[in-house]
């Protein structure tokens, strides 16, 4: 995956940015709130179709364009995976409804055709890294799960579609419970909406089975090495529904305890799945909620037999997610057979000396990778000479002579 051309229209600060990219690194410079995170979100925007730092797309359009009865930011990137050039463009579009208001409407083209943003996902790759992705280890279940979601979403062509399907069976069987916890309704409807519940659902189980395992296998070997040996990483998924049979009538396994999978069949899931709902018919219809399935997962990240979320140190936890970010490209290049683009966010001022040196060594000058920094002396010379420097102030960016 090469990034040749990016184009931006009133994204964020950004008003205006039109550049080629190197295939070598780029180290985009500056001080704080001048626009270099702007740049990795556009990017990652174009893999993902939605930000990192904010679940309202309209955000994103630039604060002054916004305040126009019509708004539109443009993102278009020119890119090459494999031998093939595309063009892929996204415009966000604030248009005037009703009185006084305004609407967002998306629009998505892949190669001048537009296209459902289901359908589009996955086809230009990115992992990020920025600080505040310490939230995938220390925050609620539903900050891992996005991180799973749109890790998947970008590496499995039909995640996205199978997700949005799921998720409007939840909130369709959710409507369906209140209405019975209440009296009313007929309980014969449920029959269709677990049916959906179960069809979609067991396949995300089954998908997200499969890729913890595997990035848990790069992940450990990448925090090994930043460690020098010392602490072991391990993933633990603990879905909200588990095909797993439990031994001996037991209800759950410590979270210390590894637990293989891997076997498990997607008929397996099925059956186990329906059957469950089914013995918590009448529990769920009391509480008229949906209370298992994928939307209540979970993905727990263990050193040495520890939850880093409960006993993790400030360090661990960065460096845990830096093996788990690494991890990523080197898992989606396996699934993929694409080096997906790296954005990395300010992330030498969150590592130690020995660990900078460490992450220059996994970050190779042959990958298309975007670091943001304050400061150049973070970097080693002979890497930053080999490096191409943007200097970004009040939303411009300049490339170095």
């Amino acid at each position: 995956m090469y990034l040749k051309h990016l184009s931006l229209t009133n994204f964020r600060s950004l008003t205006r940015l039109d550049t080629d990219l190197p295939k070598r690194a780029v180290l985009l410079v500056g001080s704080n709130a001048q626009g270099k995170t702007s740049v990795l979100e556009a990017i990652y925007f174009l893999a993902a179709f939605t930000s990192f730092q904010t679940h309202a797309d309209r955000q994103i359009v630039n604060f002054h364009e916004a305040k126009n009865s019509l708004a539109v930011t443009r993102l278009v990137a020119d890119y090459q995976r494999g031998k093939t050039k595309h063009r892929l463009e996204a415009r966000l579009i604030l248009e005037p409804t009703g009185v006084n208001g305004q609407r967002l409407r998306k629009e998505i083209l892949l190669d001048g055709v537009k296209r459902q943003v289901n359908d589009v996902i996955g086809h230009f790759n990115a992992v990020i890294f920025v600080p505040q992705m310490s939230q995938i280890i220390e925050g609620g279940p539903e900050e891992r799960r996005r991180y799973l979601n749109l890790a998947l979403a970008q590496t499995v062509p039909a995640y996205a579609r199978v997700l949005h399907e799921y998720n409007q069976a939840v909130s369709q069987r959710n409507a369906l419970l209140k209405t019975l916890s209440e009296g009313s309704g007929s309980r014969d409807q449920l029959e269709v909406w677990d049916e959906a519940l179960v069809k979609f659902g067991s396949q995300i189980i089954l998908w997200r089975i499969q890729a913890i395992q595997e990035i848990e296998r790069y992940a450990s070997r990448v925090h090994s090495d930043l460690t020098r040996g010392d602490e072991i990483l391990r993933l633990a998924y603990e879905p909200a529904y588990d095909p797993l049979p439990k031994p001996n009538g037991q209800l759950g396994l410590k979270i210390d305890t590894a637990i293989d999978r891997s076997a498990i069949e997607l008929d397996e899931i099925q059956n186990g799945f329906l059957s469950r709902l089914k013995q918590i018919r009448a529990e769920e219809i009391a509480r008229g909620v949906t209370t298992i399935g994928p939307h209540r997962d979970d993905l727990r990240f263990i050193i040495n037999k520890a939850d880093v979320s409960d006993y993790g140190s400030r360090g661990q936890v960065r460096t845990t997610l830096l093996a788990l970010k690494l991890a990523e490209v080197d898992w989606m290049k396996a699934r993929t057979n694409e080096t997906p683009v790296i954005l990395l966010d300010e992330v030498m001022a969150e590592l130690d000396l020995s660990r900078r040196a460490d992450l220059l060594k996994y970050v190779s000058q042959d990958q298309q990778v975007l670091f943001t920094t304050t400061d150049l002396s973070l970097f080693d010379s002979r890497f930053v000479n080999e490096s191409e420097i943007w200097d970004v102030q009040g939303g411009v960016v300049v490339p170095r002579k």
